[in-house]
């Protein structure tokens, strides 16, 4: 039997996870673990499956909603500049699943390469990306992903072309992975232009999005036709606050915390949204935001 024993370098027992998340809320991890390379990764999600815990990744933090009472098991950071990698040849880019997606982003508009421009303002990682199928009303990250490596919970690393990866709103067939690194195809084209689209799409989601607000991204998937933000507003919830977490004024598919707030503030929240929702127009709201 293993023993995480072996990890204590990269182990942290009780860790707070609130630093770690957008909302800044929510309680401590069992355990929180930073591997240093890949075989280390690949030994620590050996043990825990031979010890039966659970495992948790966290990317950027940018659309999980940490419980009060924290998270058992393994959470795992891929922290490390060795899972931020980014190397582009020609039109292809690897990206390790630690890679901030705007450094991504960045990267690929100054060599002259298109597509990522249109997941501008999108934050978070990579993995986390590529895994929730990332996107907006200007395309999603599964239209410029090729293949994916990762690692499965048993530690078998495997690699996944494009016929074998399905992708849909807001999720994918990559919930049984451990992503270590995402290759993309991407078309040529004018880095000016490139550059000039990617700043009008960056001004368009900040002149509609509360991004200087402590937030987690949208709370909910937008329903098949419909547009949740637009739902909650004709619901008249704009504004409508519980503790300390409320609705965005300026967006009504965001909630906002405040000084004092906690995770059972924005659950509750999303329960009256929730109920309101189904009460007025017969739609159940699904959860985009990642509720541990």
């Amino acid at each position: 039997m293993s023993s995480l024993s072996a990890f204590n370098d990269i182990l942290q027992q009780d860790e707070p996870l609130a630093p770690y998340t957008w909302l800044r809320l929510g309680g401590p991890a069992q355990y929180l673990a930073t591997p240093r390379s890949i075989e280390e990764l690949t030994r620590l999600v050996t043990a825990c499956h031979e010890l039966q815990l659970p495992i948790h990744i966290l990317g950027g933090g940018s659309n999980i909603l940490v419980k009060d009472e924290g998270v058992s098991g393994v959470v795992i950071r891929l922290n490390s500049s060795v899972f931020a990698q980014v190397e582009i040849e020609g039109h292809r880019v690897r990206a390790g699943a630690g890679a901030l997606l705007s450094h991504v982003i960045s990267e690929t508009v100054r060599v002259g390469l298109a597509g990522f421009e249109n997941l501008a303002g999108i934050p978070g990682t990579i993995g986390g990306a590529v895994c929730g199928n990332s996107g907006g009303r200007l395309g999603e990250a599964s239209q410029l992903v090729t293949s994916v490596t990762g690692l499965t919970s048993l530690g078998e690393r495997v690699v996944r072309g494009k016929d074998e990866l399905s992708f849909d709103y807001r999720q994918s067939n990559l919930n049984d992975l451990l992503i270590i690194e995402v290759e993309f195809s991407l078309q040529p084209g004018n880095p000016e232009a490139i550059a000039h689209m990617l700043k009008q799409n960056w001004i368009a989601k900040k002149s509609v999005q509360p991004l200087s607000s402590q937030s987690a991204g949208c709370v909910f998937k937008n329903p098949r036709g419909l547009r949740a933000g637009q739902l909650i507003e004709q619901a008249g919830l704009k504004g409508t606050r519980v503790g300390g977490a409320e609705i965005s004024e300026r967006h009504a598919n965001f909630i906002v915390t405040h000084a004092g707030a906690k995770s059972s503030d924005v659950l509750r929240l999303i329960d009256l949204i929730r109920s309101k929702i189904a009460e007025q127009f017969g739609v159940h709201l699904e959860s985009e935001i990642k509720i541990w």
